[in-house]
């Protein structure tokens, strides 16, 4: 009896490699979509990334990424497509247009927007959407510390149908995935936290400064805070990288201050004041003028120093 062999399909489903695995395009591969994008290698995924400093994702080659020279390159036959760019009017450069990747998407692909666009960009984003592509609004608390090895916490909205197929991507870049109910709500809840974020290091810089001026041991502010109920992991991190003054950019000043100022312009929208968040941007525009752009957010201690008398 002979035994019959089945004939190798010379094709595979859209959106998958020849062994199964899913394609992910990856725009955006800046400090944030570096790490997304090595953690999507690491749990198996097929990636291809575009920069557009073709240099930087030039450097994830070496590690099993495919690299395009253009959005829609990048978005050819890909099951899931992820934005983590800079700012709305970045995605939508990215998407839109004649090299765009919505060109070369598929109707059955996934759009995980994963930038910090804010609420106007947000809805123009999904406007951009509607119709050609399914979309999901999942921007994730964290900088690159937790980026690398995948411990970021997703924020995410969308159809709950698609929940089960965008799970495996989310499982390999974050620690938990927190789903809202309406679409959009991923960026909204995004800016609740990065006030919170804006907030404590402002608060942590003034009281490192005050401590200091006062003749006290600013270690010993922290090793108080540490572990107590008036301290947090992240503020106590970012007051001793302050002390340390080790600015080496985790989540780079010039990307917090856009956030903080995305967080006042929601607020302002429905009427309500964030005075905090309003004077702490002036103190951020300053650390910023004085060349801590791309530093740290911990960099804002400088603007909290006092003047020299």
């Amino acid at each position: 009896m002979t035994e019959r062999v089945e004939p190798i399909p010379t094709t595979v489903p859209t959106g998958r490699t020849m062994t199964g695995r899913p394609r992910v395009a990856v725009l955006g591969t800046g400090a944030m979509g570096a790490p997304i994008a090595r953690s999507l290698l690491r749990a198996g995924f097929d990636v291809t990334v575009w920069n557009r400093t073709r240099r930087k994702a030039e450097a994830l080659a070496g590690q099993g990424a495919r690299v395009a020279a253009t959005p829609a390159g990048a978005a050819a036959e890909a099951e899931f497509l992820i934005t983590m760019l800079t700012d709305g009017d970045a995605v939508a450069a990215a998407m839109g247009g004649v090299d765009g990747a919505l060109t070369a998407l598929g109707p059955d692909a996934v759009w995980i927007q994963m930038s910090t666009v804010g609420l106007h960009a947000t809805r123009s984003l999904l406007e951009l959407a509607d119709g050609r592509v399914e979309f999901v609004d999942a921007p994730v608390s964290g900088s690159s510390g937790p980026a690398e090895p995948g411990e970021l916490l997703v924020l995410a909205s969308g159809q709950r149908a698609l929940r089960p197929r965008v799970r495996p991507v989310f499982d390999a870049l974050g620690r938990r995935t927190l789903w809202l109910d309406r679409l959009g709500d991923g960026s909204r809840f995004k800016l609740v936290l990065n006030n919170w974020l804006a907030v404590l290091v402002e608060g942590m810089a003034e009281t490192v400064s005050l401590t200091s001026v006062l003749g006290l041991d600013p270690g010993l502010l922290l090793a108080t805070l540490t572990g107590s109920p008036l301290g947090s992991a992240y503020a106590t991190a970012k007051g001793r990288a302050m002390v340390e003054h080790d600015f080496a950019p985790g989540f780079p000043l010039h990307h917090a201050g856009k956030d903080a100022a995305l967080a006042l312009a929601a607020a302002d929208h429905w009427g309500l004041e964030l005075p905090l968040t309003e004077a702490l941007l002036k103190r951020w525009d300053e650390a910023i003028a004085g060349g801590h752009a791309a530093d740290d957010v911990a960099s804002v201690v400088t603007a909290a120093a006092p003047a020299p008398r």
